[in-house]
């Protein structure tokens, strides 16, 4: 029989050769998949975009500084005991306009000491008057008198004309330099609210003795009943303070508890907020953020028997 040859085992390549051979099929590979992607990249008009980073959230909107906070009467109720969204913190009034909104008093010299009638406009961008306007807190405008010495404050809600203009009754019991704040919302053409708060000077002739500031306390008259507050408004955080009415039955007065307005000395300032919807143990809570370091007299108007009562305090913020 013949010899069958016996088959005997390749040799193994070498390790530099193997090596070798596995980079050129790595590059083979390699140029395919370049060469598909260039290919797909001209196909859609593009290179393949690289990943994009996560999107940021936009920055919140600054607070407008209309000086009028609605506290827990509208908006987002706030956690309980936690400042509500807005607590006031810029002051309004410091200007005759803003927002597009202009405050126009009616010409005519006002006297000390005799009931008259107070006439002004709210007019816009054009000069013509604006004649709608939101109900907030049951009126569509609130109105501020107060003397340049803090002193002589009244809360009115004057009635508008067909033609826009706003009038009210208004006493002026002394000489000297007033100011009136006109706090309101108004309502564009585009269904837009604008809350702002504008000011204007009012004159007396006279005599005018500025009366000093009170030295600042934490207790006041407000008619018959005595007022105590608790808390330290300060600046940057909104801080709660909390009033005791003693021996009266709070009745809901424009839509709150009580309405809390604090001016500052000296360019008068305007800050307007409101208390929590419900009373606290009896007590009226407000959040106020001070505006700036500075003294300022703050007067809480509450209802009690159908009576709305004032009182009166004097705040340093240091």
């Amino acid at each position: 029989m013949p010899e069958t040859a016996e088959l005997q085992p390749a040799a193994a390549a070498p390790p530099a050769e193997r090596a070798g051979f596995r980079l050129a099929v790595f590059a083979a590979v390699l140029v395919v998949a370049l060469a598909t992607g260039f290919g797909a990249g001209r196909l859609t008009g593009a290179p393949a975009a690289a990943p994009s980073a996560p999107a940021q959230p936009a920055p919140a909107a600054e607070p407008a500084g209309d000086g009028h906070d609605h506290g827990g009467g509208t908006g987002t109720a706030a956690a309980p005991g936690a400042p509500p969204a807005g607590a006031a913190a810029e002051v309004g009034g410091l200007s005759l306009s803003a927002a597009g909104l202009r405050l126009v008093p009616a010409a005519g010299a006002l006297a000390a000491g005799r009931p008259q009638q107070l006439s002004f406009r709210i007019e816009d961008s054009a000069g013509a008057p604006v004649t709608r306007f939101a109900v907030v807190h049951d009126k569509q405008l609130h109105l501020i008198v107060a003397r340049r010495d803090l002193t002589g404050f009244q809360h009115l809600h004057p009635q508008m004309a067909a033609d826009g203009t706003w009038s009210t009754p208004l006493t002026l019991p002394a000489a000297g330099p007033w100011r009136m704040f006109a706090d309101f919302t108004a309502v564009g053409a585009d269904g837009t609210n604008t809350a702002v708060t504008l000011g204007a000077d009012l004159t007396v002739p006279g005599d005018y003795r500025p009366e000093p500031l009170p030295a600042p306390a934490t207790t006041a008259q407000a008619g018959p009943y005595a007022v105590h507050y608790e808390g330290a408004p300060r600046t940057g955080a909104a801080q709660p303070l909390l009033f005791h009415v003693a021996g009266a039955q709070l009745e809901p007065y424009l839509g709150a508890f009580g309405h809390l307005v604090v001016l500052r000395e000296g360019d008068l300032g305007y800050v307007h907020v409101h208390p929590e919807e419900q009373l606290v143990d009896g007590a009226l809570k407000f959040w106020l953020t001070a505006p700036s370091r500075g003294a300022y007299r703050m007067f809480l108007d509450v209802q009690v028997g159908g009576t709305v009562h004032t009182a009166a305090f004097s705040l340093t913020v240091s």
